[in-house]
């Protein structure tokens, strides 16, 4: 009903506008009684609502959409109407000779269209509705999203993983083919006596596939090694057998380094296992232990009392408590809490949007820290490449066990020697390049096999012990 108002009062507000159906009916033109209607009930809007003249002027309206495309209010004068100005006049021309007629039909006759073609014919103006569903695509709403996403990022200069991922994929060498085996069958193939003596070793594709004797391609992980450590690392300028004075102090000095540090460890362990001065238990203390139970306090009474008393009284506050608690509350206290809320949210609502109001002169400060921070993000990211090139000459962690180096072996001032013939051998040669397999990540650190025995010893006298003694 009050959709069907309005169409109404629109309808009598368009100024200029044209109808292409008129009544003349003089009867509607007299307003006929109003009904006094109960216009509260649902059933009666349809019943005692006049809508004729608004389906009328609905009507008119998709008249002149089909007919002219458009309404004629909003069309312009030269697309309505045209200029009369009589018929041409032609240049007087001379009749020309009647041609016999044949069972030819005229030419302007066979071009005019068919009258079922033009029955057939769509005459509205109004364009067809588009087909939604023609438009529609599975999952448009997430594809636009990604696109949307991946636009951001191009903006960005941020390049996706896969993408990324595609970018760092080695290259396909695509001309390499790979051997076309020979047909079994082949007459012109070469003749191998497979049972024969002699090694056959530039064989041919197809006789390595069948015989199984073509190598497995060796994958490339098992080419990289393990660490860049040399196999054998020379030892400095100080450990030779007559060194040179400020290279033997730079290895003495290390090798002292070395040992304040372990120093230092050990000091620091003692330190946490050791007993602290407060913690000791004094003469007092060791007095009030032994005595504790042997001495009556005076007030023991008391507090008995006092215990006996107390449970009554906690009962009594915990039902109050309870009941405190299980009290509903009133609405006006709930409207207050719903307001407290919303002011609190408008609050930080217009403190937020101050806030981005006063970034925009804060432009310049953000741009330097902005920029302070791509700085330190650089940095971070020099100094992590720098740590992940010097983790690789370090030992990896393989097993259980951490790897421990081996005691740096130097010589003090007063043992040097002279001579190859005087030096004395130090070290091991089996425990150097066992640790040296441990430290290029080749074997776990190990630690020798502890034999646990299971039954003690028995010593027993034989009888030739015991005739002598």
């Amino acid at each position: 009903m009050a959709a069907a108002r309005r169409l109404k009062r629109v309808a009598a507000s368009q100024p200029g506008f044209l109808s292409l159906k008129h009544s003349s009916d003089p009867s509607s033109l007299v307003s006929s009684r109003r009904k006094r209607v109960n216009k509260n009930k649902k059933k009666n809007w349809g019943k005692h609502s006049d809508i004729n003249d608004v389906e009328e002027f609905l009507e008119d309206v998709r008249l002149q959409e089909r007919t002219t495309g458009g309404l004629l209010s909003e069309k312009s004068d030269d697309s309505l109407f045209f200029l009369d100005v009589g018929k041409p006049e032609k240049p007087e021309q001379k009749a020309p000779e009647p041609e016999p007629v044949t069972g030819k039909k005229r030419k302007g006759k066979s071009q005019r269209p068919l009258r079922i073609d033009l029955i057939l014919q769509h005459d509205s103006q109004v364009p067809p509705p588009k087909d939604v569903l023609s438009y529609q695509q599975p999952n448009a709403k997430k594809l636009r999203r990604i696109a949307q996403k991946a636009e951001q990022l191009a903006g960005k200069g941020v390049v996706p993983r896969r993408q990324k991922q595609l970018l760092n994929r080695r290259p396909v060498d695509r001309t390499v083919k790979k051997a076309v085996t020979e047909a079994n069958n082949n007459p012109n193939r070469d003749y191998y006596d497979i049972w024969g003596q002699q090694s056959k070793e530039s064989a041919d594709p197809w006789y390595l596939q069948q015989t199984g004797k073509k190598r497995i391609k060796r994958p490339e992980k098992l080419n990289e090694k393990p660490s860049v450590l040399p196999a054998v690392e020379v030892i400095a300028p100080g450990g030779s057998y007559n060194p040179d004075f400020f290279s033997h102090q730079a290895l003495l000095q290390e090798a002292h380094e070395i040992e304040v540090k372990k120093k230092k460890e050990e000091d620091k362990i003692e330190r946490q296992l050791a007993v602290k001065k407060e913690d000791k238990a004094t003469e007092e203390v060791i007095l009030r232990e032994q005595v504790e139970g042997l001495v009556e306090e005076e007030n023991e009474e008391e507090e008995e009392e006092a215990a006996a008393a107390a449970p009554g009284e906690d009962e009594e506050d915990a039902a109050v408590g309870a009941i405190s608690q299980a009290e509903k509350k009133t609405e006006r206290q709930r409207k207050k809490e719903r307001a407290d809320k919303l002011k609190v949210q408008r609050r930080l609502a217009q403190k937020k949007q101050i806030d981005g109001q006063q970034q925009l002169f804060q432009l310049r400060s953000i741009k330097a820290s902005i920029k302070q921070q791509e700085q330190n993000t650089e940095t971070k990211r020099v100094q992590r490449k720098a740590n992940q090139e010097a983790e690789k000459a370090q030992p990896r962690r393989l097993g259980k066990l951490k790897f421990q180096p081996q005691d740096l072996e130097v010589q003090l001032s007063d043992e040097l020697a002279g001579s190859l013939r005087r030096l004395k051998p130090e070290g091991s040669v089996l425990k150097d390049r066992f640790k040296s397999l441990q430290k290029r990540n080749l074997i776990e650190p190990r630690e020798r096999a502890k034999f646990k025995r299971r039954l003690k010893l028995k010593y027993v006298e034989k009888r030739a012990f015991k005739e002598i003694t």
